[in-house]
């Protein structure tokens, strides 16, 4: 599926498959994982969603990550980050410019409390990606 996401241009085919092993791993994530599994396996369907231009979903999905990952706690120093990269990506999506910055906003806050740079840093990549 992460094959499929880095490709700039896919085929309907391959479309259908990211969306499907997306659903799949988060379906296999909520029966085998910890709590937290749940929260990443919504992020993953927001951002599959948001690179397939459907922003409804990419919001519904990214909305329910940060849900999880407060009704859980838990989880890396990291999640709230991409969580709220999630939902700033969703917004850009939608074409909502008021939204995405908020949740930009969020989210450059939250990166100040990881502590590795390596955890940090593919975050900070993603966010200059949102448009």
């Amino acid at each position: 599926m992460w094959r499929l996401l880095d490709l700039p241009k896919r085929r309907p085919e391959q479309d259908d498959e990211m969306l499907h092993a997306a659903r799949a791993s988060r379906y296999h994530l909520g029966n085998a994982g910890e709590p937290v599994a749940l929260a990443r396996g919504e992020c993953l369907c927001s951002r599959v969603y948001a690179v397939l231009g459907r922003p409804e979903p990419a919001i519904w999905h990214a909305r329910r990550c940060l849900e999880l990952l407060t009704e859980f706690g838990g989880g890396e120093d990291w999640d709230e980050a991409a969580a709220c990269e999630a939902l700033a990506r969703a917004y850009s999506v939608a074409g909502d410019k008021r939204e995405k910055n908020v949740w930009l906003d969020r989210a450059r806050t939250a990166l100040k409390s990881i502590a590795k740079p390596d955890d940090r840093q593919p975050i900070e990549e993603d966010l200059k990606t949102i448009r």
